[in-house]
């Protein structure tokens, strides 16, 4: 059984689409990294368990997705898997010798400027073989894993049916994998992302490894992936209502991202993380009352009288160790998520050699926020990729859409009894013909039939990236979803590149006018908002004047924000930091809502 993923390191690695990390933790977790799997996709979850064991000579006997409970079962089962493997991982790395190119030397040689790096410099520098092995033995003890952490979107939550007959909530997508997560032997956390789902949240406690022993302690964590307080405070507080304490709010930039954007009222990350750090404690002492009174009333063990320790972490758009060091010092930051920089570390993240390819030679005109999405968020794509070039040559076939062989995104009921997909060819075909006898113009009927040939199949070609680097399917159509950071790095990076660049060591950005983090995510909102605008001088907004409004009175605010920041403690490109924010709220000021 793995243990807590420890603080070895002062990063993560986020949960990057399907395949790109859906076996990180095996690359990494024994060098104290921690990293995420996506649970979305049990078909390619039981691809890997059947390839990793022929890999490690282990025993495999498939679960069949007509078996009973086999999604929950298949997950169960991989990370089973994993956790066995990389014990066995850490063990061995254990063991090594501390010599130029072992595993334990690795280890330490990546690891950040700490007192644990210095404990291993002292060891390095001493002399005397006694006391020289004596620290060697404490140093092996103390080369701990990092986490085998999974994700799940929780509004990605397909009802199952049977004969027409819809199955209980349990066999819905998201509670299924929750059921596969909770039945392991993984001691480690679950990220929950894009959003409030009351039915999953009611269905953590029942299952122990949520709940507190004897000592106040859970086997299993609960983080939740949030853009604003507001809605961390709410989760927050329905989780604790019934028993099941949020051990960390891991804050992502609502658009200065990677995969699918939740976009917010122009909420940005600064703000948004001076307003944690202000909270934290009054957020950590109102729910824990809610916490204890719910464990008294379940009669669970009761936790320790102080309030329990919460983390606050942050992702989305960081691509210096300036940024890094500045995120972690000036908001009392446990960690930063680094994703789309490791597209580039295949010894950390799958990515076929062809697009590995396509990502070095990427610019801002590949890498843009799409609606190829069938769950109709935003989505940040890579116009070059497999998946891309054929959704276009379906088009330009005259027969759109996908044959949707996994169904995870089949939402909608617009036209048929049961669910189906926004991408799927038969949604298309139904839409089509509906959008063209509804008296649309001519600009109208464009704007809105182009979204919906937008979509694309990304539950099937999000596994590309593994997929057709293993040689699971030499056909794969690979979907690729970095953040525009891409654009900064076009270098492919060993693991041990891309840790010295996050700490300082070396840099690896290969684009010398990168603009910092938050005028980046600045102006994406801006872009973002000028879209909208377009849209409802079309009779096409997706979001109220009034919230318009809104999200341009909030962007001002951040503005302000930032400059004030920035005067007290930017020393990095603050010239340019200065004339990026206020080219930026001109350009704000001018959009007319």
């Amino acid at each position: 059984m793995s243990q807590i993923g420890q603080t070895s390191h002062s990063f993560h690695i986020p949960v990057l689409g399907t395949g790109f990390t859906i076996d990180t933790p095996l690359k990494v977790a024994k060098y104290g990294i921690s990293s995420v799997i996506s649970l979305v996709d049990d078909v390619l979850i039981e691809q890997m368990r059947e390839f990793y064991c022929a890999k490690n000579n282990e025993p495999y006997v498939a679960i069949n997705s007509k078996d009973d409970d086999s999604r929950a079962r298949r997950i169960t089962e991989y990370l089973n898997l994993l956790d066995c493997l990389i014990d066995k991982q850490v063990s061995a790395l254990q063991a090594s010798p501390f010599e130029e190119g072992s595993e334990i030397t690795r280890y330490y040689e990546m690891l950040p400027d700490s007192p644990l790096k210095q404990s291993y410099r002292k060891m390095l520098a001493t002399s005397d073989k006694v006391s020289k092995e004596k620290q060697q033995s404490t140093l092996r003890q103390l080369a701990a894993p990092g986490g085998i952490d999974v994700n799940i979107m929780t509004k990605l939550d397909c009802d199952h049916y049977d004969h027409g007959n819809k199955l209980s909530a349990e066999f819905s997508d998201a509670s299924a994998a929750l059921r596969g997560y909770a039945n392991s032997t993984l001691n480690s956390s679950i990220v929950f992302s894009a959003g409030f789902n009351p039915r999953l949240y009611g269905y953590i406690s029942k299952f122990s490894d949520f709940l507190p022993d004897e000592n106040g302690k859970c086997k299993k964590r609960i983080i939740l992936k949030v853009s604003d307080y507001r809605s961390a405070f709410i989760q927050g507080k329905y989780l604790a209502k019934r028993g099941v304490w949020v051990s960390e709010y891991r804050i992502e930039s609502a658009l200065n991202c990677g995969g699918h954007a939740f976009a917010n009222d122009g909420y940005l990350l600064g703000p948004v993380l001076e307003e944690f750090k202000e909270k934290k404690q009054e957020l950590i002492e109102t729910l824990h009352g809610f916490y204890t009174k719910a464990l008294q009333a379940n009669g669970r063990a009761y936790p320790p009288k102080d309030p329990l320790m919460v983390m606050i972490s942050a992702q989305g758009g960081v691509g210096t160790h300036n940024e890094h060091k500045f995120l972690l010092e000036k908001y009392g930051l446990n960690g930063v998520g680094w994703g789309t920089p490791f597209l580039l570390v295949p010894e950390g993240v799958n990515v076929d050699d062809e697009h590995l390819q396509k990502l070095v030679a990427a610019t801002d005109k590949e890498v843009y926020l799409s609606d190829s999405s069938p769950l109709g968020i935003p989505f940040w794509n890579l116009s070059t990729s497999a998946s891309e070039e054929n959704r276009r040559e379906k088009i330009e076939s005259g027969e759109p859409g996908s044959c949707c062989p996994k169904q995870y995104g089949k939402t909608n009921r617009e036209f048929t009894k049961l669910p189906i997909c926004l991408a799927s060819r038969l949604y298309q075909k139904l839409k089509l013909a509906q959008i063209s006898k509804e008296g649309w113009t001519k600009e109208q009927l464009q704007v809105i039939k182009q979204k919906l040939l937008s979509k694309a199949c990304i539950c099937q070609d999000l596994a590309g990236s593994v997929t057709k680097k293993y040689g699971i399917d030499s056909e794969a159509k690979t979907a690729v979803c970095p953040g525009l950071n891409i654009i900064n790095f076009s270098k492919i990076a060993t693991l041990e590149e891309m840790l010295g660049h996050i700490y300082g060591r070396i840099s690896l950005l290969t684009k010398s006018n990168r603009p910092h983090m938050f005028i980046e995510e600045l102006r994406i909102h801006i872009d973002f908002l000028k879209k909208d605008t377009v849209a409802s001088m079309q009779g096409l907004a997706s979001r109220t004047q009034d919230k318009l409004f809104d999200v341009k009175a909030n962007l001002l605010s951040g503005i302000e924000y930032y400059r004030e920041l920035a005067k007290k403690l930017l020393k990095e490109q603050q010239e340019s930091f200065f004339a990026s924010l206020s080219f930026l709220e001109e350009e704000l000021a001018g959009i007319v809502i």
